[in-house]
């Protein structure tokens, strides 16, 4: 569901959005999903997955607060000639798909404690990200079309909503 909310906030970033960025943000958005659960488990099974378990929330929480407030700050620093960046691209794509999966380097770990087979779960959960972040991006746009002058401000703040909900869900400020 991070992934589906960070496509949202992507698509309504995007002046028009085309296939190319949605099949590019799916494909890594679902990659980065499926990976990071093997790498969570490995780590689990070697013990060094409670260090990642132990921070995780807090890399999340500072990687999409600070996205998203670069995109509120350019939401109301740019002009009108000047263009919008693509987080379909570059190390702003890398950093969403490793922000979003970050749950899923937990799920590996816990797996691997309950000494569960991984690779079909991780292929899951692939394949759901991407199908949902196809779905997100593609509502997005159509948001960003009916809400053009604000859309990257509001964008921005999902994202910071986003990496505080994953803060508050991980110290249990939600109950």
């Amino acid at each position: 569901m991070d992934a589906f909310a960070v496509a949202i906030a992507a698509g309504l970033t995007l002046p028009k959005v085309t296939l190319r960025h949605s099949l590019r943000l799916a494909w890594h958005f679902g990659v980065f999903q499926a990976i990071m659960p093997i790498i969570g488990y490995f780590a689990g099974k070697n013990f060094a997955g409670n260090l990642f378990y132990k921070y995780d929330h807090w890399i999340a929480f500072s990687l999409l607060t600070l996205l998203g407030g670069k995109m509120l700050y350019e939401a109301f620093t740019r002009n009108a000639d000047s263009e919008k960046s693509d987080p379909t691209k570059g190390w702003r794509l890398v950093t969403l798909s490793v922000a979003t999966s970050l749950d899923a380097l937990a799920v590996g770990v816990t797996m691997a404690l309950m000494k569960t087979e991984i690779f079909t779960p991780a292929l899951i959960i692939g394949i759901v990200a991407f199908i949902f972040t196809i779905l997100g991006i593609r509502g997005g746009s159509w948001l960003g079309e009916k809400w053009e002058h604000i859309s990257e401000f509001i964008g921005g703040l999902v994202l910071i909503l986003i990496g505080v909900k994953i803060l508050a869900d991980s110290l249990g400020w939600l109950g």
